[in-house]
C-alpha cells in the first residue's frame, strides 16, 4: 500500500488519484520517447536516446526519493527526473535540439545529448544552494558505469555528515546524513569494473546507496548471456548479501511491470539504507526496449519474434494499464483519454521546444542577410554576394553553423574593399557572442577561481636553518589544514593508520579519526568517485593516489567526470576535489613514471599543479581550499627527506597558482622545468657558470594553468634562447610548454636559436639507479645540451665537446 510522508494510509480515492498520475507522468514520458525518435529520423535532432520500457519502476524510485537525496543515474531516467519535478516536457525537447539557453535546457545547454540529466546545486555567484530542499542529480556522463564511483562519493557524504560534527553550513548539505544517493544503471553495463569495484567499496563502507539495476537481457545488440555469468547480477552478487554478523548489501529483486510490487521494493529500499546506511541493490528484471537501444538502429535486428511479443505483452505501461483496469482504477476508455491528453501535450510541447530554439537563429540569419544585401550595393563581387544572401534565406531550419558559415565565405570576396569593416567586425562580434555558448565554464567564472588567492610567503624564524624533513612540513601543514576546515577529509591507499607512505600524515588519524583521515582498499578510480561525490555534497575532500604511475587507473574518471563536470552543467555544479599523488625520479617502470603529456591533455578543467619541494606542496593545498576548483598536486617522490626551513604559518602560506618562479637570473640562455627535475637542472646550471654560460632557470610550478603572467617570454626576451627539460617521453609535456611559449606567448619573436627539449627516453625508466641515469635527463645532460646550444652560437668560445 503507498503511504504518505506522515506515515497513515491513504484513501482508495487518493490512492486512484495517485496512481493516475503516475501513469500520466510515465505515458507522457513514453509519446516523449516515440516523438523525439521521429525528430531524430527526420534531421531535427543529432542523435536520441530514450528511456521507453524503464517508465513504471523509475516512477516507483521517485516516490521513494526526497528532499536532499542526489540521483547519480543512466541516460534512460527521464521518466524519474519527470517524476521529481524536475524535468518538463518542452525541457525534454530543447534537449534533444542541443538547445544552447540555459534557462530552457537547464541539463546542460545543449553541451550534451538528450537523455543526459542535472540539476542546479549553485546560485548565479557560484554559491551553493540549500541541497537538503531540492531534489539532487548529479550530471550525467555517457561513458557505461562511468556514473558508479561519483555514486560512492555521494553516498559517503551522508555517513560524514551524520558522524562528524562542526562542519560549517552542514544544514545546508545534509539532514543529519539521511540523505540517500540513488545509482541507476542497464543490466550490460554491469560488467564494466567499475560496477564492481563501487559495489564492493559501498559493502566495506556501509554507506547509504540505493543501485538500481534496469535489466531488460541486452547490451545494445548482446544478449545478456554474453554479457553476466549466470545472466543475472543479483545472482551472482550473492556473496555481498549482508547478514547480522558481516557488513555488505540487502540484495532485492523485482519485476519491471510490477507497479505495485516494484513500490513496496523501493519503500523497503529507502527504510534500509535511509535509517540504518546499508546499501542496497535493486535487480530490476523483465524490462523491455520498444524502441531498441537508440535512433541509430532497430532492434528488430537482433530480437526473435518470441522475445518481441513478449516485449509488447510485458510492456510496463500495458502491464499497469491492465492492473488499473483489473482493480477498477480506470475504465479503458479513461485511459484511452490519458493516453490521448498525453500525445497531444507532447505534441504541443515539442513544436515550442522547436520554435524557442529556432526563433533566435532565424533572428540571427535574417540579420546576417540584411547585412550581406546592404554591403552587396556598393560591392564589385555584387552578384556573388547577393546570392550568399538568397542561399541562406532559403534554409527554412538554419543552424548557428550555417550562418556563419555564410559570412566567413563572403568576407572573402570583400577582402580588396572597404565594405570588408563591416562584414568582419559583424563576424567577429558574432563569433564571441556564440562561442561562450560552447566554450564557458571550463574552468570557474566565479569569484572563488584560484586567480583569486593572494600569495602569502611562508614565514620563518629570523634562525631557521633547512634542517626539517620535507614531509615535516606536510605533515604539519595538513594538521593546520584539519583544524582550520572541519569540512576536509583525506582518504587513500595507507593514509591513514602509518600516516601514508611518506609519513606526510604521520598522526592525523589518531587526532582526527578514522572519517577524516581514512584508509582505503586498492581501487583508484573509486578513490577519485569518493572525492567528486563528497565534493559535489560541499565537503572538502583530498583523494591520495599513491604513486603517480597509479592515476592511470583513475584517468577516466577524472576526464570524463570531474574535469567536464563544470563545463557539462555550465556552472551549475562543482566538486573542488584535491587530488594528492607523488611522482618523479623514483626507479622501475611502474613507480617513477612520469606522464605528463597524457594527463594535462586529458584533464583539462582540473589543474594540474607540480611543486618542487613540500613547502610549495603545503601553499597549493592552502591555496586550494581557498577555490572552488579542482586540481592535482604531484609532490615529488624523492623530496620528503630533504631538508627544508621550517615555515611558522603552517595553514595560511598560499603559493601562487599559475606563476612561474625565477629560481636563478641569467643572461645566456632560458632553462624551463619543475618538480624533481628542477633540482637537476639548478646543479647544471651552477656547472655551466663555471664554463662562462649565465643561465636563467624558472620553475613552472603549475602545468595548468599556465605562466598566466607571461613571464618566460619575459626571460626569453632577455636570452634569446630556450630548452626546456622534462622527464616526460618525448612530445609529452615538453610539446605543450613548447606550444604555450611559442604560440600563446609569441615566444618566438625573441629567439636567435632554435627552441630546443631535453627529455626522457621513449620507453618507461628501467630500475635501479642507472636505469634512471640513462632512461631520464641528468645533469650530464642538461649541461651538454646547453653547451651545444652555445657552441651553434659562438664555436670559438663553447668548442665542441665531441
Amino acid at each position: 500500500m503507498i503511504k504518505e510522508n506522515t506515515n497513515t494510509t491513504l484513501t482508495f480515492e487518493d490512492f486512484k488519484i495517485e496512481v493516475l498520475n503516475d501513469y500520466t507522468t510515465a505515458t507522457i514520458s513514453r509519446e516523449c520517447s516515440l516523438l523525439g525518435r521521429k525528430e531524430v529520423l527526420t534531421g531535427k535532432a543529432k542523435f536520441g536516446i530514450f528511456g521507453d520500457g524503464k517508465e513504471v519502476p523509475q516512477l516507483a524510485m521517485a516516490k521513494a526519493f526526497q528532499n536532499g537525496d542526489f540521483r547519480s543515474g543512466y541516460y534512460r531516467d527521464q521518466t524519474f527526473m519527470m517524476a521529481i519535478g524536475q524535468l518538463t516536457v518542452e525541457q525534454f525537447f530543447a534537449g534533444l535540439y542541443a538547445q544552447t539557453d540555459i534557462e530552457q535546457e537547464p541539463m546542460s545547454a545543449g553541451r550534451q545529448m538528450g537523455g543526459h540529466f542535472a540539476t542546479h546545486s549553485l546560485n548565479e555567484d557560484g554559491s551553493w544552494k540549500d541541497l537538503t530542499k531540492q531534489k539532487n542529480s548529479s550530471a550525467d556522463i555517457s561513458p557505461t558505469a562511468g556514473q558508479m564511483p561519483r555514486l560512492l562519493g555521494l553516498a559517503q557524504a551522508s555517513k560524514i555528515y551524520r558522524q562528524v560534527t562542526g562542519i560549517p553550513n552542514a544544514s545546508n548539505f545534509s539532514n543529519e546524513g539521511n540523505e540517500i544517493a540513488w545509482g541507476t544503471i542497464g543490466n550490460a553495463s554491469t560488467s564494466e569494473g567499475l560496477f564492481f569495484e563501487t559495489i564492493n567499496a559501498a559493502g566495506v563502507l556501509q554507506v547509504p546507496m540505493v543501485m538500481s539495476v534496469w535489466d531488460d537481457e541486452y547490451g545494445i545488440s548482446v544478449h545478456a548471456k554474453h554479457q553476466t555469468t549466470k545472466e543475472s547480477i543479483s545472482e551472482i552478487l550473492k556473496g555481498y548479501q549482508k547478514d547480522k554478523n558481516t557488513n555488505g548489501f540487502e540484495i532485492l529483486k523485482v519485476k519491471g511491470w510490477d507497479y505495485a510490487d516494484l513500490i513496496a521494493t523501493y519503500e523497503k529500499a529507502a527504510d534500509i539504507a535511509r535509517v540504518n546506511h546499508i546499501p542496497v541493490l535493486i535487480h530490476v528484471t523483465e524490462l523491455t526496449q520498444p524502441q531498441g537501444h537508440s535512433s541509430s538502429g532497430s532492434h528488430e535486428r537482433y530480437k526473435d519474434g518470441k522475445r518481441l511479443s513478449w516485449e509488447r505483452d510485458y510492456d510496463c505501461l500495458r502491464q499497469m494499464r491492465l492492473w488499473m483496469i483489473a482493480i477498477n482504477i480506470a475504465t479503458p476508455e479513461e485511459l484511452d483519454a490519458i493516453d490521448a491528453q498525453a500525445k497531444k501535450e507532447v505534441l504541443e510541447a515539442k513544436k515550442a521546444a522547436w520554435n524557442a530554439f529556432l526563433e533566435p537563429i532565424i533572428a540571427e540569419q535574417k540579420e546576417l542577410i540584411s547585412v550581406l544585401q546592404e554591403i552587396a550595393k556598393t560591392s564589385v563581387n555584387q552578384e556573388a554576394i547577393l546570392k550568399f544572401a538568397t542561399e541562406l534565406n532559403g534554409i527554412k531550419s538554419p543552424i548557428k553553423k550555417e550562418i556563419l558559415v555564410t559570412a566567413r565565405k563572403a568576407l572573402r570576396l570583400l577582402r580588396n574593399e572597404n565594405e570588408k569593416e563591416i562584414l568582419s567586425q559583424w563576424i567577429i562580434s558574432y563569433t564571441a557572442k556564440t562561442q561562450k555558448k560552447f566554450s564557458s565554464n571550463l574552468f570557474s567564472e566565479t569569484a572563488l577561481n584560484v586567480f583569486s588567492v593572494e600569495k602569502v610567503l611562508p614565514i620563518y624564524a629570523d634562525d631557521a636553518t633547512e634542517d626539517t624533513d620535507g614531509r615535516m612540513i606536510l605533515r604539519d601543514n595538513f594538521d593546520a589544514i584539519f583544524t582550520k576546515y572541519p569540512e576536509a577529509l583525506i582518504f587513500g591507499e595507507d593514509a591513514g593508520a602509518i600516516g601514508d607512505v611518506n609519513q606526510g600524515l604521520e598522526g592525523m588519524q589518531e587526532k582526527y579519526g578514522e572519517l577524516r583521515v581514512a584508509d582505503v582498499g586498492i581501487r583508484e578510480a573509486t578513490i577519485l568517485g569518493q572525492g567528486i561525490g563528497m565534493a559535489l555534497r560541499g565537503l572538502r575532500p583530498i583523494a591520495e593516489i599513491q604513486y603517480l604511475d597509479y592515476l592511470l587507473y583513475a584517468i577516466q574518471i577524472m576526464s570524463d567526470d570531474l574535469a567536464t563536470l563544470r563545463y557539462r552543467t555550465v556552472g551549475k555544479q562543482k566538486a573542488p576535489l584535491i587530488i594528492r599523488t607523488r611522482g618523479h625520479r623514483l626507479e622501475g617502470i611502474w613507480h617513477s613514471g612520469s606522464p605528463m603529456g597524457m594527463i594535462i591533455n586529458a584533464i583539462r578543467g582540473i589543474h594540474v599543479l607540480v611543486p618542487r619541494n613540500m613547502t610549495q606542496a603545503a601553499g597549493f593545498y592552502n591555496s586550494l581550499l581557498e577555490c572552488d576548483e579542482p586540481a592535482l598536486v604531484i609532490e615529488c617522490l624523492n623530496g620528503y627527506r630533504l631538508k627544508e626551513k621550517m615555515p611558522l604559518n603552517y595553514g595560511d602560506f598560499k603559493t601562487p597558482i599559475g606563476v612561474v618562479e625565477t629560481m636563478k637570473e641569467g643572461s645566456d640562455i632560458t632553462l624551463v622545468s619543475y618538480g624533481s627535475t628542477l633540482r637537476i637542472v639548478q646543479q647544471a646550471a651552477k656547472e655551466l657558470d663555471e664554463v662562462g654560460i649565465d643561465c636563467e632557470v624558472i620553475d613552472l610550478q603549475s602545468l595548468l594553468p599556465f605562466d598566466v603572467k607571461h613571464d618566460l617570454v619575459k626571460s626569453i626576451a632577455k636570452t634569446n634562447r630556450l630548452l626546456i627539460i622534462d622527464e616526460d617521453v618525448p612530445g609529452g609535456a615538453s610539446a605543450y610548454i613548447l606550444q604555450q611559449i611559442i604560440e600563446q606567448q609569441d615566444g618566438y619573436n625573441y629567439l636567435d636559436s632554435k627552441p630546443e627539449t631535453l627529455t626522457a627516453k621513449a620507453h618507461r625508466p628501467a630500475y635501479g639507479t642507472d636505469g634512471d641515469y640513462f632512461s631520464k635527463p641528468s645533469t650530464e645532460d642538461v649541461f651538454e645540451k646547453v653547451y651545444a646550444m652555445m657552441n651553434e652560437v659562438n664555436p670559438s668560445k663553447y668548442p665542441s665537446l665531441y
